[in-house]
């Protein structure tokens, strides 16, 4: 059996962390970077033996991740997110994996669940990530400040069972994470040299809107559907906003 090493990063996440350390129990250890949470999560954190928690600056993602992956002890890793639960059937799946991997990195499909219901469409139906994968074929990509890529080198597969992502707290939770994303998003395409336009600016948050509701069925999420892809669609309009507003600050 290959020891695994369990990563998550925080930021005031003390409504939902005690799930997401109960469901990872069963790595060897438990790496948790936090980025000076004031909600109680540090607290928390240190209360337990078999979390060993820092805490760090945040810069973006695949800087804080990157961070977090460089203090693990075991070349198995596991990342999830504070609002993930690993289940017993992923759990089981998982250990079963480390007793003989067949690949050097395992997607994991994700059930998205909103106000304690899965949301079933938007485009969620298909999201998976790369979380569990030997440390020493993979990497995060630099470039990217936001949804980071995991890079390997070798061989992956996917695994049959689901983590279930309380991804949505609230409107106004969800709004100020997407928002914050589009302004990463934003930053990513400033340091690339991209510059705005009134087409991109009405075209894109519209594409995206139509993309999940429509084309990715939201529509039959009926309400909850809509509210997702309305926020989402404020999230790339918040990029275009911010590129424009990088640019405007460097002229000055």
């Amino acid at each position: 059996m290959h020891k695994l090493s369990a990563v998550l990063i925080t930021l005031n996440e003390i409504n939902c962390i005690d799930p997401c350390i109960d469901s990872i129990s069963f790595a060897d250890e438990i790496i948790v970077v936090d980025s000076y949470s004031t909600d109680g999560t540090w607290e928390y954190l240190n209360t337990h033996d078999k979390v060993k928690a820092s805490q760090r600056v945040f810069k973006n993602y695949t800087d804080q991740k990157s961070n977090a992956l460089s203090l693990t002890s075991h070349n198995w890793v596991l990342f999830v997110d504070a609002d993930e639960i690993i289940t017993e059937e992923s759990k089981n799946e998982i250990l079963s994996v480390l007793k003989n991997p067949k690949a050097d990195a395992y997607y994991i499909f994700r059930k998205f669940i909103m106000n304690n219901k899965p949301l079933k469409y938007c485009g969620f139906q298909t999201d998976k990530q790369l979380r569990l994968f030997d440390k020493r074929k993979a990497h995060f990509a630099p470039d990217r400040l936001v949804h980071e890529h995991l890079v390997t080198i070798g061989s992956s597969r996917i695994l049959t069972h689901k983590l279930d992502h309380h991804f949505y707290k609230s409107y106004n939770d969800y709004s100020r994470r997407i928002l914050f994303y589009g302004q990463l998003k934003g930053l990513e395409l400033y340091r690339k040299n991209k510059k705005p336009n009134l087409f991109l600016r009405i075209i894109k948050p519209s594409f995206k809107f139509f993309y999940m509701f429509f084309v990715r069925f939201g529509i039959l999420d009926g309400s909850r559907g809509f509210t997702i892809a309305k926020i989402n669609a404020k999230g790339v309009l918040e990029r275009y906003k911010h590129l424009k507003k990088l640019i405007k600050e460097h002229k000055n």
